[in-house]
């Protein structure tokens, strides 16, 4: 069976990629997770300068997903060189940095430096909910400065993360996709909030965060398919509730060609062997011999 997959002219050796936020720096996670399992692990986003996050609480489970208001803490780009660079090199799979900033030149700036560490693609957070403002992910326009700024900036493959709460997504893709990014990810956690009747107080300090888990995988598969259906060229990176292989094979035929695995890791850290030989299995019984054949391939009614 062939799990090889191309996002582009950028080839991975599985359709499955660690999703920013879940696996650390990835080199912190190595003793626990089995990256020789994924075509691409991507770390936590890294800032211009030193984060401190939200103060707690800022994790919450709400029914079977999660509310989470971390503020993105980390520890700046400078620093994040001298102590991930070094090690990059030692993960079995591709490895791919996450950037964030408040404005344009921020992310200008840390694409620059981060391009010099070892990794071999950018991806461009720019739909994390936990910021002060809007995310950059609601506005097309704005969205599209940040990826220029940083196409600008680097020579590595560029992606843009972006959010199921952009209405219409298609129009942010759209725009991502004119200025530069190599492909898109779809999508990051979902706004939301959760109340305590017993105490009054909000799940989180910070009041709204990002909801993530099974719950928003119907609304990560909507945004796939309307931006495969309205940009049917743009390679996408399918993100949101994957758990086992038949969610991995709903985001292929929705018009994905790999799909990130984010809040599993979280129960089962070595979720992605689990995953793979489920794939092998749903090729063989379906006699798919390339798991890239499935990309797209829903029957419409």
């Amino acid at each position: 069976m062939d799990l090889s997959v191309t996002l582009g002219e950028y080839q991975l050796s599985s359709p499955l990629v660690a999703a920013s936020g879940t696996v650390g720096s990835v080199v912190d996670f190595q003793e626990v997770i089995d990256f020789s399992a994924y075509g691409a692990a991507t770390a936590k986003s890294v800032a211009p300068e030193p984060w401190p996050g939200r103060t707690p609480p800022r994790l919450a489970p709400v029914d079977t997903g999660m509310l989470n208001a971390i503020g993105i803490q980390n520890i700046g780009i400078d620093e994040w060189i001298r102590a991930v660079g070094p090690h990059i090199s030692e993960v079995p799979t591709e490895f791919w940095g996450s950037i964030v900033a408040h404005d344009i030149d921020g992310f200008a700036a840390v694409a620059s430096s981060i391009s010099g560490s070892g990794v071999t693609a950018i991806e461009v957070n720019l739909s994390c909910p936990n910021l002060d403002g809007a995310p950059f992910a609601l506005d097309a326009a704005l969205s599209a400065e940040v990826i220029r700024s940083v196409r600008a900036a680097t020579d590595l493959p560029v992606s843009a993360k972006l959010s199921s709460d952009a209405q219409p997504i298609s129009a942010v893709a759209g725009a991502v996709a004119e200025a530069g990014a190599d492909w898109v990810v779809i999508s990051n956690t979902v706004m939301g909030s959760r109340i305590d009747p017993d105490t009054r107080r909000p799940a989180l300090s910070g009041l709204i965060g990002g909801y993530s888990g099974s719950p928003i995988r119907p609304i990560a598969i909507r945004s796939v398919l309307e931006v495969s259906r309205d940009i049917p060229e743009l390679p996408i990176v399918g993100c949101g509730g994957v758990s086992d292989a038949e969610h991995v094979v709903e985001f292929l035929l929705a018009g994905a060609s790999a799909v990130a695995i984010g809040s599993a890791h979280f129960k089962t850290p070595r979720v992605a062997t689990s995953i793979t030989k489920g794939l092998n299995r749903y090729m063989k019984h379906h006699n798919v011999a390339r798991i890239s054949q499935l990309t797209g391939a829903y029957e419409p009614w």
